[in-house]
Formats: structure tokens, sequence, C-alpha cells
């Protein structure tokens, strides 16, 4: 069961991340009372899956998987969020056989378990550049595989996914969970150009992602936003302020306990001397007054990656205010990273402009 004001207030990156504007959500979050796990009226999930059932029945699957998406958030804790994350796979399963039915489906199994993507442009006579994306330990992959038809238009294959133990992966999170990455590139080795790969990996992810760039030489760029570095894992002053929905989750992937898992994970920390040993680009977005990430994990990576690029937000972890900018910048860092795209870089670097100007409190480093 999770406070309600902060499941209120943390929601907010993710409504706004799916194109939720404040005067659909506020009546739904209006409407919930409680998080009790058993459901019920009033409950964040039933309220949730209210307004996704409503949307289901208009034939608006891709809307529905959203909001579906929001009912089990922010992790399954009980029957009724399980239904909910069911009922999101499905929806988006709808949306995509219907819209675009060249998004396919595809499950790796490991010896620690099962990692489910959705796909685009995995070919045996024609192999791509692979971009693998992957977001948080609240995000699952449905939340972002609506951006696969634009990897397939630039010509990448695509597989976007989740992080150990979120969503429908059940690979153990873990000290082992980076090693994720190179075992779906050995999955899609026979149709995609794993030798030219892409990861575009969020909060929690991204140091996953920048873990496994040091030991897989065919991942050749790493783009990321809000993740932690080293100070999340070892701060004993920082980690009481962390919020509890995040404390929580973190407890619930591990198999720990609120009160232990920091001790747990302490070791994961990345050193400035593993940072300093990245060979490949790096970009990644901050946000200025994120309450998750301490701000001097964005300063090692400043400090220690050759190289790096960096966006800035005045805002909370996630960026909710600058989402548009986010997107395009992460984006245009792929291609950036990838090269060529000339045209596509042109006009991406344009969008941004034009939204930065607007929004004087970001900048770029």
């Amino acid at each position: 069961m999770s406070d309600i004001a902060e499941l209120k207030n943390f929601v907010v990156a993710h409504t706004s991340s799916q194109g939720l504007p404040p005067e659909h959500y506020d009546p739904i979050l209006d409407r919930v009372a409680h998080d009790d796990p058993g459901g019920g009226p009033g409950s964040w999930v039933a309220e949730w899956t209210r307004a996704a059932d409503l949307l289901a029945a208009q034939g608006k699957p891709l809307e529905a998987s959203v909001h579906y998406n929001m009912a089990r958030f922010p992790f399954v804790d009980g029957a009724p969020r399980q239904a909910a994350l069911e009922r999101c796979t499905a929806a988006f399963d709808a949306w995509r056989t219907a819209a675009f039915p060249s998004i396919g489906r595809l499950d790796v199994e490991l010896p620690g378990g099962r990692v489910r993507c959705w796909t685009v442009g995995l070919d045996t006579a024609q192999k791509r550049p692979l971009l693998v994306m992957t977001g948080g330990i609240v995000s699952i992959k449905e939340q972002w595989a609506a951006v696969l038809p634009q990897l397939d238009a630039f010509g990448f294959a695509g597989v976007v996914t989740e992080m150990p133990g979120v969503g429908e992966n059940t690979l153990p999170y873990d000290a082992d969970a980076p090693a994720m990455f190179p075992a779906l590139l050995d999955a899609v080795a026979a149709r995609a150009d794993v030798s030219r790969t892409y990861l575009l990996a969020l909060s929690f992810s991204g140091h996953l992602a920048l873990k496994a760039a040091l030991r897989d030489d065919r991942i050749k760029g790493v783009v990321g936003a809000g993740l932690p570095v080293r100070d999340f894992f070892t701060d004993t002053g920082w980690q009481p302020r962390v919020p509890r929905i995040t404390t929580d989750t973190l407890a619930h992937l591990t198999g720990s306990t609120p009160e232990k898992v920091y001790d747990l994970i302490r070791d994961w920390a990345l050193t400035p001397a593993e940072l300093a040993a990245l060979r490949v680009p790096v970009a990644h977005v901050t946000s200025l007054r994120d309450e998750i990430i301490p701000p001097g994990d964005a300063r090692l990576l400043r400090e220690h990656v050759r190289g790096i690029r960096l966006l800035a937000h005045d805002d909370v972890h996630g960026s909710p205010s600058h989402f548009a900018q986010t997107r395009l910048w992460t984006l245009l860092s792929v291609l950036r990273i990838a090269g060529g795209y000339r045209a596509e870089r042109t006009a991406l670097t344009r969008e941004f402009a034009k939204l930065r100007y607007g929004a004087d409190r970001a900048r770029v480093a």
C-alpha cells in the first residue's frame, strides 16, 4: 500500500510522458481516496481501471493501455494490479495488431527468467543497427513502445523492454542485472546488426546500461535520463530522504525490505574509474531538483565520463514539465551517436530549439 499523496505526485511524470493533460487525469486522481491492494471503490487501481475500461469500450485500445498502466503503478502488489498489468498488455497488443502490425513480440528465455519485448525492424535479410529502449523501476514497456514506428522510420531495429523484475520481466533485479543487455543482443543477433547497438535507458535502467557498456563492445552509445551512479547507492545521508515509493519499489524488486534495501544495493555503485573507462558516447538528462537521484551523481558523470553531452532541466525527477524537450533531445542524441541522419537531425534540432527558447529554465551543456 502506497501513500496516496506520493502516488498522486509521482504519477504526474508518467502521465505527462504518455500525453495525458491535467484536465484529464485530475478528475481521476480526485476520485482516488486510498490504495488498498485489494482494490474496491475509491482505490487507486479501481479508479484508473474504471477509466481504462471506459476507453476500451469506446474502441480506444492505446488510450486504455495507458490507463491500465497507471492502474498497476508503481508495481504489482496483488491481484487487482496484476489484472491491470495484463489488461494493459492486452490493450497494447490490440492496438499494435490493428494500427502497426509491424510491431512484433519477442520473448527471450534466459536461465534466470524471461524478458518480454516489443520489437520492430528485426530482419535476417537486412540487418539494421539496433536501438534498445528501457524505462526505470516503475515504468513498463507499454509506456514507451509506441515509439517503435518512429524507430522503424529512422531505419533502426528497435527493442523496447523492461528492467529485471518490472512488468513482465521475470529476471531478478540483482548485481547481475546488467547482463540482461548482452543477453538481448545475443537473442536478436541473427536479425539485427548488434555490432551497432545503442541503449536509450531511462532512470535506473541507465545505471545497468552503463555497466553493460563497460563489458560489451557491441554497445556503441548510451543515452539516459535521471540515472543513479554512485551517491544514490552509497550516501546514507541522502537515502532517508528518498520518496517512500522509490524505496518500497526497490525493496519489492530486490526481494528485500525498505529497511535493508540500501545495504543490499550499496555495492552496485559505479566508481569514478569505471566512468572514466567508458569508451562510448554518453548523453544524459539531469533534473536539477531531482528528489530521487542526488546531485552528486550528475556531477560524477560530468567530471569523469569523457565527452558526455548533458541537458539540464530545473525540474523534479523525470522532468515532467519538460517531457517534450527531453523526448526530442534523447532521440537527437541517439542519432548524433549513430552518425548520419543529417536532415533528420537538422529538423529535430530546430524543433528542440523552439521548445528550449520557450522554456528558458532549460539549458544545454
